[in-house]
């Protein structure tokens, strides 16, 4: 349904924010765009809104070519609905009126029930009434996915969308958020760094450096492949380790401390994760990162060995 078509864009002639970006999305897919802070995610976003005209390519919704402000008096699509960063809430006004405040006054018992069905999804039902101006930044972010669904969009674009909603909170959102697109067959794009997003809820992920596409795929399959150290780093600890005059790639999980091998490391540190120790090593006058189950003794040699 989504069809992103060798796009280029820039703010200057300096410098390409965008270069040759190319993608698909079908009706009810999910898809996580990853990548460094300044890579060009959010702009990204903005340019399949339509709130920036394209150096070059171009975009299509089904049959309709998006387009930028300089062929719409007011950007952005109206089947699509965009969650910027800075929320773009009306602070004086409660919660359930900025869910609601575009939903149709003719049908007032709809307009509640599609409120109130919003506010559980962000499990905001008991701030229906309180102000939006005193909420916190991570409750307002909850407000402002909810207010992007109150006229339930056909494609959502979410920037960083749990960026400052706390970590007991977050992981119930996001189980809640995408049941409920799935649910409703509504796309989604979503810029992230957090790798939890990507991996749990995504049908699809693509990987952006120094603004272009360096890698497409499942998010299984990227998380897999580990052939690209920039990319494996997005979702985990990597290690770098040169084995047989080979350069290889390990998640912490993937190295084991055993009774006895050709490797031996030495310990360095202990970091408790809840239920394993990440311990640090040093290895071949590097340090490596290995999940343990339990603590070891600093300075204490060990063996390990690797697992692909």
């Amino acid at each position: 349904m989504l069809q992103v078509n060798n796009i280029t864009f820039s703010y200057s002639e300096k410098k390409k924010i965008l270069k040759n970006i190319s993608l698909k999305l079908s009706e009810g897919e999910h898809l996580s765009v990853m990548g460094e802070s300044g890579c060009g995610k959010s702009t990204l976003l903005k340019v399949i809104y339509g709130l920036l005209d394209l150096d070059e390519g171009n975009i299509f919704w089904k049959d309709q070519e998006v387009l930028g402000p300089a062929y719409h008096l007011v950007p952005g699509m109206d089947f699509f609905k965009y969650v910027p960063q800075n929320f773009d809430l009306m602070p004086y006004i409660t919660v359930a009126e900025n869910i609601s405040k575009f939903l149709s006054r003719f049908y007032p018992e709809e307009s509640e029930r599609r409120t109130n069905e919003l506010l559980d999804v962000i499990e905001m039902k008991a701030y229906a009434n309180e102000k939006v101006k005193n909420l916190s930044g991570g409750q307002q972010q909850r407000v402002a996915i909810a207010k992007a669904l109150a006229k339930e969009p056909e494609l959502l674009l979410l920037d960083e969308p749990f960026s400052q909603i706390d970590n007991f909170k977050k992981n119930a959102l996001r189980r809640n958020l995408f049941s409920y697109l799935k649910k409703n067959k509504i796309a989604c794009i979503v810029a992230t760094h957090d790798g939890n997003d990507a991996l749990s809820f995504s049908d699809q992920l693509i990987v952006i450096q120094h603004n272009e596409i360096i890698a497409s795929g499942t998010p299984s399959e990227l998380y897999q492949k580990r052939n690209n150290k920039y990319v494996a780093a997005l979702f985990d600890d990597v290690n770098e380790v040169v084995i047989n005059n080979e350069t290889k790639l390990f998640y912490p999980h993937q190295i084991k401390f055993v009774e006895d091998s050709e490797f031996k490391v030495k310990v360095l540190k202990n970091y408790f994760k809840g239920f394993y120790w990440l311990v640090e090593v040093t290895y071949d006058n590097q340090s490596l990162f290995i999940a343990s189950e339990f603590e070891l003794e600093v300075t204490s040699e060990r063996f390990i060995i690797f697992r692909e």
